[in-house]
This record gives C-alpha cells, structure tokens and sequence, in this order.
C-alpha cells in the first residue's frame, strides 16, 4: 500500500508542531501537517502568549503606584488599547512565523486547509485533495464552549477578547475556571469595570481551598464585583450593550459579556467516528497511555484527548508520540504531578495534591503561612501572599505546594522539580533560606497549622 507521508498531522498547534518537528528532523519520518487558521495554534495565537502580555499590561497601574512610594515621580496616563492591541498582534505573528519557519527547517510539508478523517489512512483536504498516510495524529486542541441562549446573544468568548476594538467601559464574566478569574483580574488592572458571576460556591474549583479563598478575597480587594452562587437567568442586546438577568432576580446592563464557562475537545466533523474512533461524552478522542486511539495508524496528543489541558503537556505528548512511533524509543507520559499557574491577582501556582485530595488519601500535616511581602508592604499595599506544603504524615513526603502571590508561576516551577523526587518535609527543611525573599517561607514553615 502507497503512502504520500509516513506521518500526517491535523493541526498546527503545540503538540501538533512537536510531534511534526521530532518525528521529521529526528525519526526520518516524511510528514505532513495541515492547519485551518494560524499556526501556532490556541496558546500562541489567542491563549497563553496573548493573555500573558494582558496580564503585563494590567499589571503597570499597580507597578506606577508602587513606584510613587518608593521615591519616584511617576505618572500613570490612560491606557491605549489600540496601541497595545497592534503591537500584541505583531508579536503572535512572529511567533507565528517562528513556528512556521521550524517546521520547514525540520522538512515538513504544510498545508493551510482544514483536514478531515476519511478511513485509517486517508485524510480529505479541504482544497480538495486525498491524501494517505501510515499514521495519522489529532492534534486539533480545544474550542469555547457556550451555551445556547448567550451564544444567540453574540457575546465574547476569551478568542474574541484580542481583538476587540476597544476595552469596555463595563464587563460581565461568566465563569469560575482559571479563564474567567484572569480575564476578571486582567480587564480590572485595565480600568474596566468588572463583575464576575460564577453558580458554584468559590472560584478555581480543583484548586487547593486556601488558595482559591485567598485569590477570591483579594481580587474582591482590587475591585472585582465576584458574585458567586449566581449565574445567568435572561440575556439579550440593547442598545448600549447586553442586559442581563441574573438567578438572584436582579437586571443589569454590561457594555460587554465575556463567558468562560469551558472548553470542549475540537473534533466536531473530523470523521473520527467513521473511521472506527468512538469519541467520549464531551467529544474527547479516547487513548491509551501512548497516545494510541482503538484504530492502530490514528493517534491523538493534547487538549484533543482531554486529559490534562495545558500546553506544556501536549507538547510532552507530542514528543512522546514521536519518539515512540519513529524513534525506536517508546515514552508514555506520566500525567500524575503536573505544575500549573492561574495568572490572577495574585496568581497561584500549584503542584500536586490540595488539602482536600490528600486529606482524603491519608492523614496528613498541613503547613502554611500568609504575611504581606516586603515590596507590598513598603509600597502600602495590604496584599498578603501565601505559602502552603501538604505533607504525608506517614511517610514525611510533600504531596502538594501551594502558593499564591506575585510570581508564584515562577517560584512553582522549581517547587515541582522537588515534588517530582520525592522531597521529603525535612528535605525542605535542610533547604537554606534565601533572604529577603518570599519564597524562603516555603523551607522556614517548622510547625504545622493543622494535622488530619
């Protein structure tokens, strides 16, 4: 059996590009990759990338004040989205060039067209063109989910956001994930007036409590109008916006409403079905522990398989994937201690079990401090971080780290490297302190808060 490529790719984002990349310049492989919108995919062009420069921009009102009262005559003017929002679009087509240029480098054929399954081998262009090859891999990502009737009304979903012509003067968020929470933090650091609406109990569900509770307090503390226990009852258009009514009875008018509410694995019309692959309930392609679907030559990495949805991990899938297929060198990932960060204000990082998984697991000590950082504290600010180890009492290992404050997304990342050999609490303990700093807190804390 002819085939054109020994590796076809459907989709041009992290994981995608990875697998691409390492199964041509390192596996030999002869690839192909398609990609309907930009390389470079979700977090590149409207996730990730975008959002962190958001996050910098929000970040400079703060950072102005905080300035004046460490002697320095500075002035903050108005903001100009117009400005930001062009150079912001320059750097992701860089980026987008990059990606571009790294798979040429690696040899690999790409097309800018929509790719559908038409069998096992056989994979339908949207140009018009068939072409087969001894594997196929799904690398599609996720997509906004919305419902219905908010859909109908044409509100925002965090695609949209980098492209608005001009920042609100009122904003309605709908959701308690870590995409609404940023948004909520990011618009409010911009001057937007922001309310946010969530119908569970506490925002960042999945996230350790403490650590939700403490970044609920404070983004109520910056401003934001968190309405938890309430959602979205009616919503239409009007002149000046969306009025909006909520599950507590109340009307209100937003200029605009951001929903957030989740993603959803982006298979829909693939043809996976057809071609023997059964997707779950939420549209999620089904794997085993080496990216292989039921059908043996169709494989699948990244938001695509729902399993852990962040970048890095599809692109740790991606290279798995390749290594195993084509480089004589099979990988499973092991997806049980991955790191993540919410860049709210402040932002959490996270790595491991919260209280509550590990207290249900087995007895535990829990260690923990909050305190205002010294650059906060100078400035006036009453800003608290927090700094928070779960430990086995059994056998003295740390399960779970917690932190909240500014930087914390990068402070967890070296916290996960510990965490990932076992670190024991009297490891942490034998840690000198790096002084002043707050991330010494997390090798100071001697006494537990509470034991279960």
């Amino acid at each position: 059996m002819a085939f054109d490529y020994d590796l076809f790719v459907i989709g041009g984002g992290s994981g995608g590009v990875r697998a691409a990349r390492i199964a041509a310049s390192e596996g030999g492989a002869s690839v192909a990759l398609a990609e309907q919108d930009r390389m470079g995919g979700t977090c590149v062009i409207r996730g990730c990338v975008p959002k962190k420069l958001m996050v910098f921009a929000a970040d400079f009102p703060t950072a102005m004040a905080d300035a004046r009262a460490y002697g320095w005559g500075a002035e903050t003017g108005a903001f100009d989205w117009p400005r930001f929002r062009a150079a912001m679009q320059a750097e992701l087509a860089r980026l987008e060039g990059v990606y571009r240029g790294n798979l040429e480098r690696a040899g690999v054929s790409t097309y800018d067209a929509r790719a559908t399954i038409e069998d096992a081998h056989t994979v339908a262009l949207s140009d018009g063109r068939r072409l087969r090859a001894r594997h196929i891999l799904v690398a599609t990502g996720g997509r906004p989910w919305v419902p219905g009737r908010a859909a109908e009304a044409g509100v925002m979903t965090s695609d949209d956001v980098f492209h608005l012509d001009a920042l609100p003067r009122s904003l309605l968020v709908v959701g308690g994930g870590y995409i609404a929470s940023e948004f909520a933090c990011i618009f409010n650091g911009l001057g937007v007036d922001v309310t946010q609406f969530y119908r569970g109990g506490q925002i960042l569900r999945g996230f350790d409590d403490g650590a939700r509770g403490h970044v609920a307090a404070a983004m109520r503390a910056h401003g934001v109008g968190l309405e938890v226990e309430t959602d979205v009852e009616a919503i239409e258009r009007v002149a000046d916006g969306f009025r909006v009514t909520d599950t507590r009875g109340r009307s209100r008018v937003f200029e605009q409403v951001l929903y957030a509410t989740g993603r959803a694995p982006n298979t829909g019309g693939l043809g996976l079905e057809a071609a023997g692959v059964a997707l779950g309930a939420r549209g999620e392609v089904p794997v085993d522990a080496y990216s292989q679907t039921a059908v043996p030559s169709i494989y699948a990495v990244g938001d695509a398989t729902d399993r852990v949805n962040l970048t890095p991990v599809a692109i740790r899938e991606g290279e798995a994937f390749a290594r195993t297929v084509f480089c004589a060198n099979p990988r499973a990932v092991d997806h049980a201690l991955v790191a993540s960060a919410v860049f709210t204000r402040p932002e959490i990082g996270s790595v491991g079990l919260s209280e509550e998984e590990a207290a249900a697991r087995e007895p535990v000590e829990i260690y923990a401090a909050a305190f205002r950082p010294m650059h906060s504290a100078f400035a006036g600010r009453d800003d608290r971080a927090m700094m928070k180890l779960v430990v086995s009492r059994a056998t003295r290992v740390v399960l779970g780290c917690h932190i909240v404050a500014d930087g914390a997304g990068e402070m967890i990342q070296l916290a996960a490297i510990a965490l990932g050999m076992g670190a024991t609490k009297e490891d942490f303990d034998r840690t000198m302190a790096v002084h002043p700093t707050m991330a010494e807190e997390l090798v100071t804390m001697k006494v537990p808060i509470r034991s279960t």
